[in-house]
């Protein structure tokens, strides 16, 4: 089951079911996208063109990167915050990737305080703080606890940092 859960309606704003066969980057194409709008994904989600479709409708997204991800770095920040070991632009060094998502991405790293694991992001917002890029992929466990542990993709209206703030601090007590 894939459901882009409305942050702001507190919904599901679409529901595609497929069998457990199905990988997760093969319900991509189904799922409705707006221009606005943030789109945070797991690992599954992991398909380069369909990623670039979400950019270039004017949307964003967080989703979380493979290990085996090939890629260099542009530039990269030195003063992080703290829980944020990398915040760097990016260019993917492999042919297909970089052919079906011309464009540089931002990889942020963070590691959790409580658990000490480690987490790496890939996103287009080139805006957002790293710690607001990490906590809105974590607040989409939140929204996967509520649907049952089913596959969802968080979506929320993109208008600024001061909104992405307010979503991300939702489920999060500082």
């Amino acid at each position: 089951m894939h459901t882009p859960y409305d942050i702001e309606a507190q919904v599901p704003a679409f529901l595609h079911i497929t069998t457990a066969s199905v990988h997760d980057s093969k319900a991509m194409p189904e799922i409705p996208l707006e221009a606005d709008a943030y789109y945070i994904f797991d690992r599954g989600y992991n398909d380069f063109a369909n990623l670039f479709r979400i950019h270039t409708i004017g949307a964003s997204f967080v989703v979380r990167a493979k290990s085996n991800l090939k890629y260099r770095v542009v530039s990269w920040k030195r003063r992080l915050p703290k829980g944020v070991l990398s915040d760097s632009i990016i260019e993917f060094t492999v042919y297909k990737s970089a052919k079906v998502y011309p464009e540089k991405l931002r990889r942020v790293v963070f590691q959790e305080e409580e658990t000490g694991v480690i987490y790496t992001y890939l996103t287009n917002d080139m805006e957002s703080s790293a710690l607001v890029v990490a906590n809105l992929y974590k607040n989409r466990w939140s929204v996967e606890l509520f649907s049952n542990g089913s596959s969802s993709t968080s979506k929320s209206r993109n208008s600024g940092e001061h909104l992405k703030m307010r979503y991300a601090s939702k489920y999060i007590v500082p």
